[in-house]
């Protein structure tokens, strides 16, 4: 027997702790499916009585179709197949919102292949791996080609989810920013900072810029923290500090 918040949600036999035979129910004690042998179509739920999954069960796992909802704005996270508990075939994703984001293949709960959206527009169409566009290429709004990747290199622009606005634009390796790159601030359209990267992160040379596109440092850094030689400005342009920074940190005044 299995309960949440002391309701009663499933009743019956378990295998290996996978639900096996028996009958599940809603809040107010209905039954709203069966499984015989590990298979049925099934719905759960949250700690809180939201729906966050429904779809076919076999073995005791999602396989076969489901969908998987979204906790807090009620919408569809997730719609496609899954095999032994995980995203294996076709599936598509949604933003918050309830707007496309990906649509394509998966294996093992990684996107493999397919296309990205931003404001219901193509972004990117292609190859993943790990989740990390890999041999593609992307578009701007207009549907225009504006870069290409190969085996996870080449020059890439990266927009915000939330606005569609650009955030980063710059060179790739490995899927992941590597060499020199620029970032925008997600609501200002303002230069943000510029330099070089490794592994995805600032590391060597920069500069960072304030919200009017004033130069306000300058220096090293490594795995995305201010480390070496730095200097810094006020919004006039004036020199304020010229010294070390230790993992982010002034090392003297």
């Amino acid at each position: 027997m299995g309960k949440l918040d002391g309701k009663l949600r499933f009743e019956g036999e378990y295998l290996n702790d996978l639900k096996w035979n028996g009958k599940g129910y809603d809040s107010n004690n209905n039954i709203i499916y069966e499984l015989k042998d590990g298979k049925g179509f099934v719905k759960e739920y949250s700690n809180n009585d939201k729906l966050i999954f429904e779809g076919e069960y076999k073995n005791g796992k999602r396989n076969g179709k489901g969908k998987e909802y979204n906790l807090f704005y009620d919408t569809i996270l997730f719609e496609g197949e899954y095999i032994n508990g995980e995203k294996n075939g076709k599936g598509k994703e949604y933003y918050d919102n309830g707007k496309l984001y990906f649509e394509g293949e998966y294996l093992y709960d990684f996107k493999i292949k397919g296309k990205l959206f931003i404001n219901e527009k193509l972004e990117y169409e292609g190859e993943f791996r790990y989740d990390k566009k890999w041999t593609g290429k992307g578009f701007d709004e207009n549907g225009n080609i504006i870069y290409e990747l190969i085996n996870g290199y080449g020059k890439v622009k990266e927009y915000c989810e939330l606005n569609g606005e650009l955030i980063f634009e710059g060179e790739y390796f490995n899927g992941k920013r590597n060499g020199k790159g620029k970032e925008y601030g997600k609501h200002y359209d303002n230069l943000k900072f510029e330099g070089e990267y490794f592994k995805g992160k600032r590391s060597g040379h920069g500069k960072e810029y304030s919200l009017v596109g004033k130069l306000i440092f300058e220096g090293e850094y490594l795995n995305d923290e201010r480390n070496g030689r730095e200097k810094e400005y006020n919004y006039d342009g004036k020199l304020i500090f010229e010294g070390e920074y230790i993992n982010g940190k002034k090392l003297n005044k």
